[in-house]
C-alpha cells in the first residue's frame, strides 16, 4: 500500500533533504569554536581552584625569624586554639607527653607534619633553624 500522492513524496523528500543538510552544516559551523587556544584558556578559568593558600611566616624583613616571631606568625593560629587537637600553648598537661618524646622527634613532626599538622605548619618558607625556634619557644612556654 504506497502513497501514489506526489505531494507526500515531495513532503517526505525535503524532509529528508533537511535532515542531512542540517546533519552536514551544523557540524561545519562548530568547527573552530572548541580547538582554539580561547576555548582552552575559557575552560581552564572555569575549572581552577577558587582560591590558594599559602601559609608564610611575617616580619617582612627576610631575615632569620626568632621562635617568638615563628610562633605569632604560623602556629598560634592552631597552637593559640587547640585548633585540630593541637596542643594549645601553655597548655601544660598537653604538652607533658610530647615534650617527653624530646626536642628531635618534636622538630621532625613540626618539620615533616603530623596527624592535622602540616610541614611546618603551613609556612614552606620557614627553615629547619625557624621550625626548631618555633618548637623550643612553644616548649618553654609550656613546661
Amino acid at each position: 500500500m504506497a502513497d501514489k500522492n506526489p505531494s507526500s513524496k515531495l513532503m517526505y523528500l525535503s524532509i529528508a533533504i533537511a535532515v542531512v543538510l542540517i546533519a552536514v552544516v551544523v557540524p561545519f559551523s562548530m568547527m573552530g569554536k572548541g580547538s582554539s587556544s580561547g576555548a582552552a584558556d575559557d575552560v581552564e578559568s572555569r575549572i581552577a581552584p577558587v582560591a590558594k593558600i599559602e601559609m608564610q611566616a611575617g616580619g617582612g624583613d627576610g631575615g632569620v625569624k626568632d621562635g617568638k616571631t615563628v610562633y605569632n606568625t604560623v602556629c598560634a593560629g592552631c597552637h593559640g586554639a587547640g585548633v585540630l587537637g593541637a596542643p594549645k600553648f601553655g597548655d601544660k598537661a598537653a604538652w607533658a607527653p610530647r615534650i617527653a618524646q624530646g626536642m628531635p622527634t618534636l622538630v621532625s613532626h613540626a618539620i615533616n607534619g603530623i596527624r592535622s599538622m602540616p610541614a611546618r605548619g603551613g609556612a614552606a618558607s620557614l627553615s629547619d633553624d625557624e621550625v626548631k625556634a618555633g618548637v623550643q619557644y612553644m616548649v618553654d612556654g609550656s613546661k
